[in-house]
């Protein structure tokens, strides 16, 4: 059975080098530093520099790869790269050293490695053209986060980008990165430990309940992070739909949607794994391990069997479908 992760990270500093020191970066550091904390920020940086070399170079990851059993990853940006805070001729210049670099990497071993490129959320006139750029550079989708200053992903001006992706089959993986809560997450990595679960839910709960996935229902939408907390308030949710009028602007019940999405596994808890399957469905999860960082998984196989799932398509088959990907050799 092919084994395929979903969720593997590579980083760029080509991208980093282009928006040092222009305008909106400082403060944008300045920014991530007070909604992190010192102590998760010096924790993660010695982290990465320890990983470096998984994260850019395709011969570590393939090995690593290998010492975990798996087959193929589908490789997306480090969500350190989006940059929302760029104006447009930046953002334009991020998504194309974006689509660049992960199509580069990936064209190193191309039976096993597939990528994502990035859009830029904060300008949504430029969203259909990233993602056509990606696409035209073999790619298979891009990755967003779950909002842009001031835009919630329920934003009306988004609705040619989400039809573009429906018409091209694109996968959009939505990854969240930071959490708006700000200082109240800045201890204790809160704002990775809560904060991330609580972005999954907030911009999955925009997305069903504005009514975007009745308008695109061929939108291939992948949720990082086991969809964070949506998946398991739902009875709540379903609630508010039926005695609220004004959280009704989707056609069904909220939960329903959910079959409607895809989640990778990354939930870190074979209960939470196993309730996942059943409310999305088996054929809607699919392997993440968040290759190669702390918060992520070294052996998404075991939680697989852990959860009693090993021999599933979740394992893989899922993966193949959405991706449209060919079997390796």
């Amino acid at each position: 059975m092919t084994t395929v992760d979903v969720h593997a990270h590579v980083l760029l500093p080509a991208i980093e080098r282009a928006v040092a020191g222009r305008p909106g970066h400082a403060a944008h550091r300045e920014l991530e530093a007070r909604r992190n904390g010192p102590d998760a920020l010096a924790v993660s940086g010695a982290m990465i520099g320890e990983r470096m070399g998984l994260l850019t170079r395709a011969a570590d990851r393939l090995a690593a790869m290998d010492a975990a059993g798996v087959d193929v990853q589908i490789v997306s940006p480090s969500p350190s790269h989006y940059h929302y805070w760029a104006g447009p001729e930046l953002a334009t210049e991020v998504c194309r050293l974006a689509a660049e670099g992960v199509a580069g990497h990936v064209a190193q071993a191309p039976e096993r490695l597939h990528g994502l490129g990035l859009a830029p959320l904060q300008h949504p006139a430029l969203l259909v053209a990233a993602l056509d750029e990606a696409l035209d550079r073999g790619l298979k989708g891009v990755e967003i986060s779950s909002h842009a200053p001031g835009r919630e992903l329920s934003d009306p001006a988004y609705e040619p980008f989400w039809a573009r992706a429906a018409e091209t089959g694109a996968v959009i993986f939505l990854h969240p990165f930071g959490c708006t809560l700000d200082e109240r997450l800045d201890r204790f990595y809160l704002s990775n430990l809560v904060g991330q679960p609580v972005e999954n839910a907030v911009a999955l709960a925009h997305l069903i309940f504005s009514g975007v996935l009745d308008r695109h229902p061929g939108l291939k939408l992948l949720a990082a992070h086991g969809g964070g907390y949506l998946p398991y308030c739902l009875g709540r949710a379903d609630h508010g739909w039926r005695v609220r009028p004004d959280a009704r602007a989707c056609a069904r019940e909220p939960s329903s949607y959910l079959r409607d999405l895809h989640f990778d596994s990354l939930t870190h808890d074979p209960a939470a794994l196993r309730e996942l399957v059943r409310v999305a469905g088996p054929e809607r999860v699919l392997l993440g391990s968040d290759f190669p960082f702390d918060m992520g998984d070294p052996d998404p196989l075991a939680a697989l069997r852990a959860a009693g799932l090993a021999d599933t398509p979740i394992r893989g088959g899922n993966a193949v479908r959405l991706f449209d990907l060919k079997e390796p050799a």
